[in-house]
């Protein structure tokens, strides 16, 4: 039994015919399609390893930040605890003594801490002549005068700090408003 293709848009092909055409007939097509294909996929694995050292660049900036910020944060609970020694050394400054060599000593160790956690990044807030600003100050006490510009701070009550630049403590105050 003979079987005839009887579908007229199927044509018959011969061996060799199934090949692309360009490949038969220029072979230094298929070598240049050849080094094409290896030169993107070449520079496809160089964007990906690009990728892959900015990812790990960012990944060690941002591990160096984080314990930077760990140890900058854990510090602050230190310097917290210090404070109210470092208040009570103040109030110990100012008390009149008539043992001049102890309060020279109390004077001298004051002095010492404060340099020190001034080193590490605490600083005080000033109230001298200054308004109230209630994201340094805390108003313990308001007093309505005429002698006063409104707002202005009379009297420091608790020293108020920044550490490293952003609010440790606010400054305890005793603020003038008008009547």
């Amino acid at each position: 039994m003979d079987i005839q293709n009887t579908n007229p848009n199927v044509s018959e092909v011969s061996p060799g015919e199934g090949a692309a055409p360009d490949t038969l007939e220029n072979p230094h097509a298929a070598v240049t399609a050849e080094r094409d294909k290896l030169a993107a996929e070449a520079a496809d694995l160089q964007n990906r390893l690009r990728y892959a050292r900015a990812e790990f660049d960012n990944a060690r900036r941002r591990a160096e930040r984080e314990r930077s910020e760990y140890l900058q944060f854990a510090a602050v609970d230190l310097v917290k605890d210090i404070l109210p020694i470092l208040d009570d050394f103040e109030r110990a400054v100012q008390v009149e003594t008539t043992d001049r060599n102890y309060a020279k000593g109390v004077e001298l160790i004051y002095q010492r801490m404060s340099e020190t956690l001034k080193k590490l990044g605490l600083e005080p807030i000033e109230t001298t002549d200054q308004k109230f600003d209630p994201n340094l100050h805390q108003a313990v006490e308001r007093v309505e005068t005429e002698e006063a510009e409104d707002q202005s701070i009379l009297a420091e009550f608790q020293r108020g700090y920044n550490f490293k630049g952003k609010l440790l403590r606010p400054a305890m105050v005793k603020v003038a408003v008008k009547p």
